[in-house]
């Protein structure tokens, strides 16, 4: 081989085996290569033996859905480019034209989003459930439903469900019915991170992930995970995301396995600044009611109580129905620590003004506007001084 490029491209030095250090390496591939012709037709990549081309799986991939299935006390993952798109692989896996999925109110906007357009022109129907009374999830079961997604907490207003009681109600259901046609429960996890509560203990088919929020932890990374402790279940969600070529970045998997070794204690840290000031908050002149599933009269709180032993980094609060929408918008604006943005569990602390009735199909209990806080990692006093300041010009 006298050509530069040819002698590079095949070169034959190979490094020696046995290095290791702190962080997995970071193995990035479209090609991969096979020893001859034998791997390359025979070589496994499903059940993890093996790797036939980057979208199935790296060492690095590979050890990141290990991480997390342990997390959430799974036995199998898979990995999806964003929070949405692990969200929407469960439903493209599991439901087929004539089936329903039933959702509760106040389930995650864009998973809601994909159930009326998607879904629907796919000929899958979809119904809403209220999340704190499992006697309405059984009234709207129905011999098409194929799918109950669970949120614990539910997005904006954080009412945390009575998951073993809605588990319950549906496996009643599937008393006398084909194995085929079993209604599967999916819990969207992000809440929880597999830290407050262990998904699988209380009985759920699936839990799903944004591993954008908590496992990331720097908001600078977009990734889903999806797992189970069925084999029948992760292989149908396997095969449905390699028809999908869905695929994530060995860059991005790198960052996601650098945050996990934090999450425990950025979950720790953020709890409780967040708990203490939705406490101050609940005292403040002109907010009638603080959201948090931690504080006692807040929906759910009881089941919160019961199967939870943590809580996330946000907390909505309800402002009296005599601020207009453009109040609690210059209130948000005055904010000088927070700011305005989606997603949470990041370094810094966002702000985020909601319009519930316009998201709901039931009637919202409150007529004044809503924020929802997500508090990053800033000191609670500098926070707290943040909201008051804020909070004092909302009254002048």
């Amino acid at each position: 081989m006298s050509d530069l490029s040819t002698r590079l491209i095949h070169h034959p030095y190979r490094p020696p085996e046995g290095f290791d250090a702190v962080a997995p390496g970071v193995h990035k591939a479209s090609t991969v290569l096979f020893k001859d012709v034998h791997a390359l037709r025979t070589q496994e990549w499903a059940d993890k033996s093996g790797y036939t081309y980057g979208l199935h799986g790296t060492p690095t991939t590979f050890t990141l859905e290990e991480r997390i299935a342990t997390i959430e006390g799974g036995q199998y993952c898979v990995l999806a480019p964003s929070g949405l798109s692990a969200l929407t692989l469960v439903d493209m896996s599991f439901l087929r034209q004539g089936d329903e999925v039933l959702l509760p109110d106040n389930a995650y906007g864009p998973g809601k989003a994909f159930a009326a357009g998607e879904l629907a022109h796919w000929g899958i129907t979809h119904r809403y459930y209220d999340p704190l009374d499992p006697a309405d999830l059984v009234s709207r079961l129905s011999p098409a439903t194929r799918l109950v997604w669970i949120e614990a907490p539910g997005s904006i207003t954080l009412e945390f469900p009575d998951i073993p009681a809605l588990v319950a109600a549906v496996r009643q259901a599937n008393d006398g019915r084909a194995p085929e046609r079993r209604i599967l429960t999916a819990l969207d996890n992000t809440w929880g991170a597999g830290i407050a509560f262990r998904p699988f203990d209380l009985g759920v088919d699936i839990s799903m992930q944004a591993l954008t929020k908590y496992p990331s932890g720097g908001a600078d990374v977009l990734m889903g995970s999806v797992v189970t402790r069925d084999h029948a279940l992760h292989h149908q969600l396997l095969m449905c995301h390699m028809r999908l070529g869905l695929g994530v970045s060995g860059n991005d998997t790198e960052l996601v396995l650098r945050g996990l070794a934090s999450m425990p204690l950025r979950y720790q840290t953020q709890d409780a600044t967040t708990r203490a000031l939705a406490t101050w908050m609940q005292d403040q002149p002109g907010v009638v009611r603080v959201l948090h599933p931690a504080l006692a009269g807040s929906p759910g709180h009881e089941a919160w109580a019961r199967e939870a032993t943590a809580a996330a980094c946000l907390f909505s609060a309800v402002f009296d129905e005599r601020f207009s929408q453009s109040q609690i918008d210059a209130f948000c604006d005055r904010l000088r620590l927070f700011r305005p943005g989606w997603s949470w569990a990041g370094p810094i602390s966002l702000c985020a003004p909601y319009n519930v009735p316009a998201i709901r199909t039931r009637p919202w209990a409150h007529k004044g506007g809503l924020v929802r806080f997500a508090i990053g990692l800033e000191s609670a006093d500098d926070l707290r001084a943040d909201l008051a300041q804020a909070l004092a010009a909302l009254h002048t």
